[in-house]
């Protein structure tokens, strides 16, 4: 008798829906650099800032700290030339390479929090393909959490968030996935801490394959240890 799938595996899906910094390449090193920087410029504690910042669109980070004189979205375009400049420590996860390039290239796309020309950027510095299909800060009018960034990856593979699998890695992506009606994949890779979640976690790609259904749904299957 077979065992069963383990939670989370045992439904396929029209789309995959992944987030890029921490879900499929690291760059927390390059861009904590940066924002450590923007953070002393500004008189901010760096301890208490940084962890505030991963997840979120720049100009929606800057926007929340209400700084008395701030122009966030100037200075949010400050931060990204900064990154655009720093990707010395960009890689991807284990496995996330081998991973994506066996996606169907129309069922896959990335839903970041980061400008256009920063994802490529860091995409290019990881070694990661390019997908077909992409979301970025300049898309939506509101960032992670909340939903919109998804429903709009979902819209442009032409199908419905009910049949996507979204992956993430913080609170912020997390949130805006389930508001947007996906389930949800919590990659640890970039963890220092265990994460409290009731979704199914992964901490490398290379535990995982793709299995493509007659009626072409994708279906996550666990590799043998």
């Amino acid at each position: 008798m077979s065992l069963p799938m383990p939670r989370g595996f045992e439904k396929p899906y029209a789309a995959f829906l992944f987030d890029m910094d921490g879900t499929i390449l690291n760059s927390i090193r390059a861009a904590e650099r940066v924002w450590s920087d923007w953070a002393r410029r500004q008189g901010l504690d760096v301890a208490t800032f940084l962890p505030k910042m991963h997840g979120s669109r720049g100009i929606d980070t800057i926007t929340r700290l209400n700084l008395p004189g701030v122009d966030p979205e100037h200075e949010s375009k400050l931060v990204t030339e900064a990154e655009l400049a720093d990707v010395s420590d960009v890689v991807a996860i284990a496995g996330a390479a081998t991973f994506l390039s066996s996606l169907p290239p129309d069922r896959w796309a990335i839903v970041t929090s980061s400008p256009l020309r920063l994802a490529h950027r860091r995409l290019e510095a990881a070694g990661l393909p390019v997908p077909r299909f992409m979301v970025t800060a300049e898309d939506v009018k509101v960032g992670k959490p909340d939903p919109q960034c998804y429903i709009l990856g979902a819209e442009r593979l032409g199908v419905s968030t009910q049949d996507c699998l979204v992956f993430e890695d913080v609170t912020a992506g997390i949130i805006a996935g389930e508001a947007a009606g996906a389930d949800v994949m919590v990659i640890t890779a970039t963890h220092h801490q265990k994460m409290e979640t009731p979704h199914p976690t992964l901490s490398s790609y290379d535990e995982i394959s793709v299995r493509i259904s007659p009626d072409h749904r994708m279906l996550i299957v666990p590799n043998a240890a």
